[in-house]
């Protein structure tokens, strides 16, 4: 094999000791070893160990002989420094040493890459082991071992394992803490056997043991569920995991021993109290893995008052260096609590924000903080919408288990990842209902509305992963007995099978058959305070793209300050406006349009007075008609004929006038301007409406400054010809009204790649600018934004393409073309609006772009204002 690690690697620090490192060194470290390193250096009881780091990782990754002529020997000597702190031997069976591997990236990445516990254990070192503890402790440390080797090294599947035990236990007719050594050591044998059978060997030296198993930690980074699971939280694929070689310390060692994940404040909630779990005589897998059913960690108080004093202690001290509530790992052992973990607790979005605010009321953190804890992404979930209440008093109660995570989500039922994907592919809403979850879920409970699993806790692997995607959660719901073979879960006597409709409340834990309708969240207070600390600092301004009444008053109730994009061609898809539109559009006569005209101005006239009523004295932005005027017509045979018939013309005339209509380009065709200057009097129509409608409320006492936009100018002749008549129409309407002309703006979308580039010699024209990211993205790539859904997954799969440029702004591109056009209309107008009301308006990652080119606006669809709100904030901190 060529070596083709460099110089560098060479001389780097493969290895660090918990005392070297501090919690800065996450890129290096890892987040998890970052944080053993720091929690050392606070002096809490932390086992001693060391960190493999991320650099290894991605050399070992790039070249496998890596590892054998260099990290090894600097292994070897960082496990004889650990051999000397413990006083203990990793290879004697004399006080044996034995040690965790776990993995550990810079971001948080829970149960998507692999760890192994006990590892140094033999046939020769359990039985000593067993001598100085007790039989049934070292075996089950043994058993452990194996089967999270055969699992995560050679990729046995430990369901197999746990098969092989329960087998044991019912042939003997008792449970491993009771088997002699003979019977210990035949389970123990038979685990050996499942790897004879696969032609693999579980091997014997603690050292080639501690070697395989780091080489399979570094491997598990590109395993297919944390690949997915980086691609759902965007985080790097080249950033590596470090492995963590930590000395054991062993809660399942009796009684008086056990293990716990704990939050410092609720995660789902945000309460500020200690909430997590813990399991007697159980090692720290056993609860993260929901195999067994916790007890709540307030419990430990009254069966340990010593280590849950500690553990409070421990916890204050966590939460306040870390200024950020966390999520520790315990273990106890024979009383005596050890610190395992701590990092930044996932959290629900509604937890998120109520941790953020408390933690400013308390005088942790700042308010600039606090809007850097919340995420765009969070904010939609809390406006996201929740079950009827009315509806729920009639719904049929299924079961009812632990509230994971909260929301509302109907769908058929599941009971597999791949069953989830298949289903979520053909357009159903699923709910993967399960025993537990496993990391091997993750694709399926990315697709899914809501995740229900009969066992495990609060702090089992469905329930962090979902309140880490936003996705409503019931774990430990006892009552129901799921057959994930048979397709098919119990309740009772109640039997439910694949394709059966749950809807699940994942804020009171409970399941209801069938679809219940959902309603849209109260306001919440929290948010709206979070939000006035957002428009404080902002330094661009968020409009809304809408036009129909309940989407102007959605705008502005999230507090929009004002309209970016009204879209006039949506005010004429009602039955009798597209009939006028219609007759427009196949007129015989000048008569006949111009009747057509007067009809559609009536309709259009009281819109706008509707629309300026809402928004008041805020800016609106209208667009003048933009698609080409096929689309308003009918094709479907019968539907020419109905509409032949209302017209009083022929078919095959109507049919004819639609065929001539059809174009073989529509996206490049007869649109927006070009509609305008061959078809001037539907502008002209449009304009008299807009400006009736203002002197209307004028006359009623509002003041309202029009700003009418021109869709698809390429040319600067364009602009002048279609401005020119414009500015004449509404001198008319003032003239014809018997009032002083109002002010008003004339501006442009800029949408082809040509206006970007002559942006200067627009600007002398138009009196504002927005970009139609929309259009300008598919011009600038030639890709259609109807058709893209049918090979981005594979762009974006086979590494051509990011993401779809449609969703997040293409920045080298597009965003170069944005930026020339905005320098240029400054050197024109150095004062000049600009605002963005394509769709990535309210993308926080494109916001954060526009804010640094210096547009004035980004403008979004009503949902995604809140989410604007916090991200152009975020962009103006950071």
């Amino acid at each position: 094999m060529c070596h083709i690690f460099s110089q560098e690697a060479e001389s780097m620090q493969f290895i660090y000791d918990f005392e070297e490192g501090r919690r800065t060194d996450k890129g290096l470290l890892g987040g998890k070893g970052a944080n053993l390193a720091e929690m050392t250096h606070l002096g809490l009881p932390v086992p001693p160990g060391f960190t493999i780091t991320t650099e290894c990782c991605m050399t070992y990754l790039a070249d496998e002989s890596f590892f054998d002529t260099q990290l090894k020997s600097s292994i070897m000597n960082a496990v004889h420094k650990l051999e000397n702190k413990t006083h203990k031997s990793f290879t004697n069976t004399i006080d044996p040493l034995l040690v965790s591997v776990r993995s550990g990236a810079k971001f948080s990445m829970p149960g998507m890459m692999d760890t192994i516990l006990n590892l140094g254990l033999n046939d020769q070192r359990v039985q000593a082991f067993a001598q100085t503890t007790s039989l049934a402790f070292a075996y089950d440390c043994y058993r452990r071992l194996l089967q999270m080797y055969g699992d995560v090294v050679f990729g046995i599947p430990k369901e197999e394992f746990y098969d092989l035990l329960s087998n044991a236990e019912q042939a003997l007719a008792k449970k491993t803490d009771s088997f002699t050594l003979r019977e210990q050591e035949e389970v123990i044998q038979s685990y050996k056997e499942k790897f004879f059978s696969r032609n693999l060997v579980f091997p014997q030296d603690p050292y080639e043991q501690l070697f395989e198993a780091t080489k399979a930690v570094f491997r598990s980074w590109n395993n297919q569920r944390a690949n997915v699971y980086r691609e759902l939280n965007h985080i790097p694929h080249n950033l590596g995991t470090a492995v963590n070689v930590q000395s054991m310390v062993f809660g399942n060692s009796g009684d008086q021993s056990g293990t716990g994940v704990v939050f410092t404040r609720n995660p789902a909630t945000g309460e500020g109290h200690l909430f997590g779990e813990f399991l007697l005589n159980a090692q720290g897998e056993d609860v993260v893995a929901g195999i067994r059913t916790p007890a709540p960690i307030a419990e430990l108080k009254e069966q340990m008052p010593t280590a849950y004093a500690d553990f409070v202690h421990y916890a204050k001290v966590l939460e306040d260096h870390y200024k950020d509530m966390q999520d520790i790992e315990f273990t106890i052992e024979n009383e005596h609590l050890y610190i395992l973990q701590t990092r930044d607790g996932k959290r629900t979005a509604k937890a998120a924000l109520t941790i953020a605010l408390d933690l400013v009321k308390e005088g942790i953190i700042s308010k600039e903080t606090a809007l850097n804890r919340v995420s765009p992404e969070m904010i939609d979930q809390l406006i996201h919408p929740v079950f009827d209440s009315n509806a729920l008093k009639d719904a049929e109660l299924v079961a009812a288990g632990l509230p994971a995570s909260p929301g509302a989500a109907t769908g058929v039922i599941v009971f597999t990842a791949e069953a989830a994907k298949d289903f979520s592919n053909m357009g159903q809403k699923v709910i993967l209902v399960r025993q537990e979850t496993s990391p091997e879920d993750i694709e399926g409970m990315i697709v899914s509305e809501a995740i229900v699993t009969s066992r495990g806790g609060m702090t089992s692997h469905a329930a962090v992963v979902a309140r880490g995607m936003g996705t409503c959660c019931i774990t430990g719901c006892e009552a129901l007995t799921v057959d994930e073979q048979n397709k098919q879960v119990k309740c009772g006597e109640l039997l439910f099978t694949e394709g059966d409709i749950f809807s699940v409340d994942g804020t009171s834990g409970k399941i209801f058959l069938g679809e219940i309708p959902t309603v849209i969240a109260e306001n919440n207070e929290e948010l709206k305070q979070l939000l006035t600390w957002a428009d404080e600092v902002a330094q661009l301004n968020v409009r809304a793209n809408a036009e129909t009444v309940l989407d102007l008053t959605t705008a502005m109730d999230f507090g929009a300050t004002g309209i970016g994009l009204a879209r006039t061609e949506h005010m004429f898809f009602g039955a009798e406006r597209v009939l006028e539109m219609r007759r427009l559009i196949l007129a015989d006569s000048d008569k006949e349009a111009q009747d057509a005209l007067e009809r559609l101005l009536t309709f259009q006239e009281e819109d706008f007075y509707q629309m300026y009523q809402i928004v008041q004295d805020k800016p609106m932005v209208i667009r003048l008609l933009d698609p080409p005027m096929h689309e308003f017509l009918p094709h479907e045979p019968n539907d020419i004929r109905q509409l032949a018939l209302k017209l009083g013309k022929s078919p095959l005339l109507v049919e004819e006038q639609i065929r001539r209509l059809q174009e073989a380009n529509p996206m490049l065709g007869h649109r927006g301007c070009r509609l305008g200057i061959t078809m001037p009097t539907i502008y002209q129509m449009q304009v008299r409406a807009i400006f009736k409608s203002v002197i209307r409320l004028q006359k009623e006492g509002q003041t309202i400054l029009p700003e009418v936009m021109i869709p698809l100018i390429a040319e600067k002749e364009e602009l002048l010809y279609i401005k020119q008549f414009l500015t004449s129409t509404i001198e008319q309407v003032f003239a014809q009204e018997g009032i002083e002309p109002l002010p008003y703006e004339l501006g442009t979308m800029i949408e082809l790649p040509r206006a970007c580039f002559i942006a200067d010699e627009l600007a002398k024209e138009a009196d504002f600018f927005s970009f139609g990211t929309n259009d300008l993205t598919q011009m600038t790539y030639g890709f259609s934004r109807d058709d893209i859904g049918k090979f981005i997954n594979t762009y974006t799969e086979k590494g051509i393409m990011q993401s779809d440029p449609f969703q997040h702004l293409d920045q080298n591109g597009v965003g170069s073309l944005i930026r020339v056009a905005v320098e240029k209309a400054r050197q024109t107008k150095p004062e000049m609006c600009i605002g963005v009301c394509g769709e990535v308006g309210g993308d926080p990652d494109s916001i954060r772009f526009f804010a640094e080119i210096g547009v004035d606006y980004v403008s979004c669809s009503p949902f995604r204002i809140p989410a604007a709100r916090l991200a152009v904030a975020q962009a103006a901190i950071n």
